[in-house]
């Protein structure tokens, strides 16, 4: 009698357990099963959503290519992106200005993708920007 009182409140301890876990509301056992069931098929459909932005996010070059060229007179910096970043371009111009760099013509297009290319007078220092 014992142990039957014993497996009865172990069973019990667990559904509180998974009707906390699942933020269920229900009270007899049927329900909170029924619950826990939903928010299961709920995580697999956000694992699988999660899945497929991080197979796109690694399918698109995320990552902005730059390319630095110094001039006779100065430098050349393009900056190209598959698609446009938000802030991309007050990074840029915040970091030229930490740089010391004097841009005197640039042009940016931020359409679809992101294009900066900026020239400028002086030498290219890289110091103080991480």
């Amino acid at each position: 009698m014992v142990s039957r009182k014993h497996k009865r409140d172990s069973q019990h301890d667990k559904l509180q357990l998974l009707r906390s876990i699942t933020h269920s509301h229900a009270i007899n056992e049927r329900s909170i099963v029924v619950d826990a069931s939903k928010y299961i098929k709920e995580l697999k459909l956000k694992v699988e959503r999660m899945k497929k932005d991080i197979a796109s996010a690694s399918d698109q070059n995320s990552w902005p290519q730059v390319t630095v060229e110094t001039l006779e007179k100065g430098f050349s910096v393009n900056v190209h992106s598959a698609k446009n970043c938000s802030g991309l371009l007050v990074f840029l111009l915040e970091a030229f200005e930490k740089l010391g760099l004097d841009v005197l013509e640039a042009r940016v297009s931020c359409q679809d993708r992101f294009h900066l290319q900026a020239f400028g007078g002086g030498e290219v220092r890289f110091f103080g920007f991480c």
